[in-house]
């Protein structure tokens, strides 16, 4: 299958070299193929420039995020950062017609001045924007009316998400939220693919109002566990 991954940040990495390995044909989005081919230093999460992981995964074919949603042959993972993603989307509407948009991004605003901030290790806690009477996976299908949006892998690391059995041997759970009940099969079978075997549907896009605002509580999870960095845990509903 043509898969078109959309960002190419450490989340994004995961999933590229998971697909790729699953003998899919990945195609990698990016706002300037030339730009993110020039970059030397490491991103601000200290991930180390796109081009070396590139010439550790031949056959990973790098375009523009018009070019790469157009290769998909149905299905595109998103994984643009949150602030940029409904601009960055919209503007490929045409490409991303029809097809299932998976998407991780929480709508985290970095730059902020908060009356009671919450130190992290890496300094304060960003803030949710949108958050508890919208959230980003409504405002992308809002802005997408023709593209099937489902939210999903957004409550685990990226890492995780493409390797769940590395955490509790895979017994964890997953959630899939849209309004396309064959677009959420969809996304659906890509996690199985992955090895997860407990994936909830919560309904209807609405919900991803509650998967985005887990973020917080899983960053205070991975504290707690002494991870100061992502998080390497899995939540699991017990029915």
């Amino acid at each position: 299958m043509k898969i078109a991954v959309l960002g190419t940040g450490g989340g994004a990495r995961a999933h590229i070299a998971k697909l790729a390995e699953l003998g899919h044909e990945v195609h990698v989005g990016t706002r300037d193929p030339e730009a993110t081919l020039a970059r030397t230093e490491p991103d601000m999460m200290g991930t180390p420039p796109f081009k070396e992981f590139l010439a550790e995964h031949p056959g990973i074919e790098l375009h523009s995020f018009g070019d790469a949603a157009a290769a998909s042959d149905g299905l595109v993972i998103n994984g643009i950062d949150g602030h940029n993603a409904v601009a960055a989307l919209s503007a490929i509407a045409d490409q991303l017609a029809g097809k299932t948009l998976v998407d991780y991004a929480v709508p985290f605003i970095y730059q902020h001045t908060p009356e009671h901030p919450w130190p992290t290790p890496w300094g304060i806690m960003p803030k949710l924007d949108p958050c508890d009477s919208d959230s980003l996976g409504e405002q992308i299908q809002r802005a997408l009316p023709e593209t099937k949006v489902v939210k999903s892998f957004v409550t685990q690391e990226q890492s995780t998400v493409v390797d769940p059995t590395s955490v509790g041997g895979g017994d964890h759970t997953m959630f899939v939220a849209g309004e396309d009940a064959a677009a959420k099969q969809q996304a659906t079978d890509l996690l199985k693919s992955y090895g997860w075997t407990d994936i909830l549907d919560l309904g209807p896009i609405v919900c991803a109002r509650g998967m985005e605002m887990y973020a917080h509580m899983h960053s205070a999870i991975g504290f707690g566990l002494g991870q100061q960095f992502g998080g390497h845990f899995g939540i699991k509903v017990v029915r």
